[in-house]
């Protein structure tokens, strides 16, 4: 075969295939689009609470370091680390009987002081109507009234010392001043107790219970406002256990701002009964302000951002997607509130826009 017809056959072969690509058939092939398998929901509108979200921290209702009022030797110890106590159970004994000596002592001295004070009493009255008689002089008479005011006194000096040894004894039993949850023993059941400011157990109430956080001054003015009209909610939400928030009450606002932090101090209280709020522990706070009726909400996730701001991609009817800008609102949970550019009923995208451009054809793949 010559260089000719090798060509020539070349060139036929092209044209073959360039024909046979270029056929309707083939070509209506290549141009229909794909469509692209996407998730989507449907914007709802409902009822939706306008909320604030912070870290907190548990706080007990009251602390107590419990001491003791007299030194001694610790001889008792009536609790375990950890229980739970009521008011005016009893916590601690110091050893007792050198406070009961002493009690006697003065008691004895009382009784004592009051024997001659009542014997002093009756010289009086004697000299008294002997002075009237002429019997003895003024000079004599005084100086057994002198003598019986004198025991007077020392009597009720013998009184009160007598008052404060008993006080003395009754500090020797010490009691809980609070409910609440006993925390780790400072001194054991033994030990000389030298110096009343030693902390023997820290008491701290738990039913009910704190919790503080700090939201930025900007939010301040909002919360004084729906606080004036009604009590605010606050649920404290510890972490792992999201399903199950503790319910309480905003019940403080800090009289100033920090400057250093630009921050407001709140504090809210939460009854506690089962004591899932423990002090020192952090938590996730949620405040809500009010509920705003009606709102048009879509999951979150829907939400794009471009150059031009936040963005969803609407489907159309017939299954291209629009990308429209929205103005958002506030966020509840994993919902989004819209405040312009979705009616409710429509339908975005919630997964697969990374392969989406506006007027791209799409297929619903919702489970």
């Amino acid at each position: 075969m010559t260089f000719f017809h090798i060509v020539r056959c070349s060139f036929i072969l092209g044209i073959a295939i360039l024909t046979t690509s270029c056929s309707p058939g083939s070509a209506e092939k290549h141009a229909m689009p794909t469509s692209i398998p996407v998730t989507v929901a449907a914007a709802e509108q409902k009822d939706i609470p306008i909320q604030i979200r912070a870290i907190g921290n548990v706080e007990a209702y009251s602390t107590v370091s419990v001491k003791t009022r007299v030194k001694g030797e610790l001889s008792r110890v009536y609790f375990k680390e950890g229980q739970e106590v009521k008011k005016g159970d009893l916590l601690f004994m110091i050893d007792s009987r050198p406070f009961k000596a002493l009690l006697r002592q003065f008691e004895a001295n009382l009784a004592r002081g009051t024997a001659q004070m009542k014997k002093a009493e009756a010289d009086v009255r004697r000299y008294g109507e002997l002075l009237k008689s002429g019997v003895v002089s003024k000079q004599e008479y005084d100086q057994y009234r002198t003598n019986f005011e004198a025991l007077r006194e020392t009597v009720r000096a013998d009184e009160a010392a007598a008052v404060n040894a008993k006080l003395q004894l009754g500090y020797c039993h010490i009691r809980s001043p609070i409910n609440g949850r006993i925390g780790r023993l400072e001194v054991n059941q033994g030990n000389i107790i030298n110096d009343i400011d030693t902390i023997l157990v820290t008491i701290n109430q738990t039913k009910p219970i704190y919790v503080t956080f700090f939201l930025p001054e900007q939010e301040l003015s909002e919360v004084r406002r729906y606080m004036a009209q009604k009590s605010l909610k606050v649920e404290a939400i510890v972490p792992n256990d999201e399903m199950d928030p503790a319910a309480g009450e905003l019940t403080f606002i800090n009289n100033e701002v920090n400057e250093s932090t630009g921050t407001i101090l709140l504090k809210a209280l939460f009854a506690n009964e089962d004591e899932s709020l423990w002090p020192r522990q952090f938590v996730n706070v949620v405040l809500t302000l009010t509920t705003q009726p009606g709102a048009v909400v879509i999951p979150s996730q829907a939400i794009q951002v471009g150059q031009e701001g936040q963005y969803v991609y609407v489907v159309k009817s017939d299954f291209t997607v629009e990308s429209r800008p929205v103005v958002l609102g506030n966020r509840f949970n994993q919902e989004t509130i819209i405040v312009k550019g979705l009616q409710p009923g429509e339908k975005v995208v919630i997964d697969g826009q990374f392969r989406l451009a506006h007027g791209s054809k799409v297929e619903i793949k919702n489970n």
